[in-house]
């Protein structure tokens, strides 16, 4: 039996992801087990998901995968190449998973791979200088410096947001050494952040546009069966949909309070976008206007997002684990518990089930234990009732056994 891991957000489900898992089971075997590493509160574009960690792996179990776990905050929340080695990483650890499937435009892993390999290499640094002087994004220098070593085609991948993922999973795998082989389904759904396409899959984003503009009814019918039956009792409970506008005055209050200092902790590649946010968050009046100010044509708007999030987490890029230090369950099913048996067996960190086993693992355990906790406490202040947002959901809520 194979077992194949995704890398998952789920924010929310959708056909689309039903799709990759039905073809990733047609493609290795109909009784492939799937194990997904998932996005807990906060995703890669450095916002809050739309929905609990619990209640979307809950419906990924129920949709066809097995066994879900936790994609730590500091690589959830992350670059495309840090999201990307912490999702490698885990599935890496369980010592159970043996191919990467994930979804791109391409649909070409041989192709992707061979980016990734041209990526690693020491060849590409000069080149990458050179267009970046020019000060264009980075991904856009980027491009145009793989077309120095490859073809314009070849170089052309990275133009489309699900191939550079994937470019990215398989960077990570190499520079992991990991056994572990990528398998690759065409995308077939409407465009990342485009409009809901007649007779495709929609994107995560449109469904939570229509959400967000109160079309409550129209993102319901887009969710997988599963996701929409989750979402519904979130709603009913009253810690859905969750938006981080609904605390944007904490965010900015966090913001105003913060020194040029502290600014500049969050800027990884020290370039002087720190002193942007920094003079941007003094007179603005709304999250966007501090991103809108701090904007330029070299920075995307998802690194921005991340550093306003993780300021208003509290976290320090620079005092952080450098490896996962353990597996957190979310949920499974039986074979999921199966698969959990032997990854006790054979997982090269620990796995937990529950939080006071965290506090046994070592000071790089608790000290992510610590920003898990801060961080779900801080997500739930922007539950629509406030009354549903109180703290310590971290030693209350336990995986989600189907």
């Amino acid at each position: 039996m194979s077992v194949a891991g995704i890398i998952i957000e789920y924010d929310p489900m959708h056909t689309g992801h039903l799709h990759l898992m039905e073809e990733t089971r047609r493609l290795l075997g109909a009784d492939t087990a799937l194990v997904g590493v998932m996005s807990g509160s906060f995703v890669q574009r450095g916002e809050f998901a739309v929905v609990g960690k619990y209640a979307r792996a809950k419906a990924a179990v129920e949709s066809g995968m097995d066994l879900v776990l936790e994609l730590p905050l500091p690589w959830a929340a992350a670059t495309a190449e840090r999201f990307a080695d912490g999702g490698v990483q885990a599935l890496q650890s369980t010592g159970v998973v043996d191919h990467l499937a994930f979804g791109s435009e391409c649909g070409d892993a041989a192709a992707l791979q061979k980016l990734a390999a041209v990526l690693c290499s020491g060849e590409l640094e000069a080149a990458l200088q050179q267009e970046l002087s020019a000060g264009d994004s980075y991904a856009a220098a980027r491009q145009r410096a793989v077309e120095h070593l490859l073809t314009e085609e070849e170089a052309a991948l990275l133009a489309s947001p699900n191939n550079i993922l994937g470019v990215e999973y398989c960077k990570a795998i190499l520079r992991q050494g990991s056994s572990m082989h990528p398998v690759t389904i065409p995308r077939s759904g409407s465009a990342h952040n485009g409009a809901v396409e007649e007779g495709k899959h929609p994107s995560a984003s449109a469904i939570r546009a229509l959400l967000q503009s109160g079309e409550r009814e129209q993102a319901l019918g887009l969710m997988a069966p599963r996701m929409k039956e989750a979402y519904l009792a979130e709603e009913a409970a009253g810690r859905a949909p969750v938006f981080g506008e609904t605390c944007e005055r904490a965010v900015l209050a966090r913001l105003r309070s913060m020194t040029r200092e502290d600014f500049a902790a969050l800027d990884e590649g020290r370039e002087g976008l720190s002193n942007r946010l920094y003079d941007a968050s003094r007179t603005a009046v709304s999250v966007a206007e501090v991103l809108e100010a701090a904007k330029t044509k070299r920075y995307a708007y998802a690194r921005l997002r991340r550093m306003v999030l993780w300021a208003y987490l509290g976290l320090d890029v620079h005092a952080l684990p450098e490896k996962i230090p353990y597996l957190r369950l979310l949920s499974a099913n039986g074979r999921g518990r199966e698969l959990l048996g032997q990854m006790r067996k054979c997982a090269s960190i620990p796995v937990v089930t529950k939080t006071n086993q965290i506090r046994r693992l070592g000071s790089e355990a608790e000290t992510l234990l610590e920003l898990e906790t801060r961080a779900a406490d801080l997500y739930a202040l922007a539950y629509p009732e406030l009354t549903a947002a109180r703290g310590g959901s971290v030693w209350r809520e336990g995986p989600v056994l189907i």
